[in-house]
């Protein structure tokens, strides 16, 4: 089994050293790939130094335009099983081996949060969109899901081809997007509780604001999903 560690990394030059110091320790025996999205500090040299292969944006795409190269590595590269793992620290690579092991039922294994694992919260409009979309997207998939948009995600063969085919850029189109089309052309999708931590470095991204966007902006997001014309996997 080939399996792939995807770290999208853009500025965190203060925190991806140990982020992959945890990482080796935890799952020394997968390879471990930064995606360099345009980084203006250290992060790529850091990476390198901890042992990672560096891929190398030329400009910020976003960790959508991350990850998708992040898939497309993978899929020339012939890998079988891969995972996205934050490069600030929040996710807890311990939780890594179990998150893949989702992937022996499901071709798409989210790490979820809100699964009596840890004590990570969402307040407001954010935790109501979330719930939100879970609902919606659960019953897409005719399974409960919780955290629909968690970047904590295991794919499989079908799952990568599928994201290199529809991941998109957008804002959002990492989790919401790419979750839905993949449902639509029949991937099977499971959750996997895990405990979230608090980031390593810099400053968390939510406030009252940027959760009224973010409700605003993932109900859009959803709704384009559902209208897309998904290619089936091969």
């Amino acid at each position: 089994m080939k399996q792939l560690i995807i770290v999208p990394a853009w500025n965190e030059a203060a925190a991806i050293g140990d982020t992959l110091t945890e990482i080796r320790a935890a799952v020394p025996q997968i390879d471990v790939l930064v995606v360099n999205d345009g980084s203006t500090d250290a992060t790529a040299q850091i990476a390198k130094q901890a042992g990672a292969i560096v891929l190398h944006l030329p400009f910020n795409l976003g960790v959508g335009g991350a990850m998708r190269a992040g898939y497309e590595y993978a899929l020339r590269h012939d890998y079988d099983q891969c995972i996205q793992v934050d490069a600030d620290g929040q996710h807890d690579p311990v939780d890594i081996e179990r998150v893949l092991a989702g992937l022996e039922e499901a071709d798409i294994s989210i790490g979820s949060r809100f699964e009596k694992r840890g004590d990570y919260k969402a307040r407001g409009p954010r935790r109501w969109a979330m719930g939100l979309l879970a609902a919606i997207i659960s019953k897409l998939a005719q399974i409960k899901l919780t955290d629909v948009t968690s970047g904590f995600r295991a794919g499989n063969r079908k799952a990568i081809a599928q994201y290199c085919r529809h991941f998109p850029s957008e804002y959002l189109g990492d989790t919401i997007d790419s979750l839905v089309m993949a449902i639509r052309t029949g991937l099977k999708v499971t959750q996997i509780p895990v405990a979230m931590r608090v980031r390593r470095a810099g400053v968390p991204s939510s406030n009252p604001l940027k959760s009224a966007v973010y409700l605003l902006r993932s109900m859009v997001t959803l709704c384009l999903a559902l209208t897309k014309r998904p290619t089936k996997h091969s």
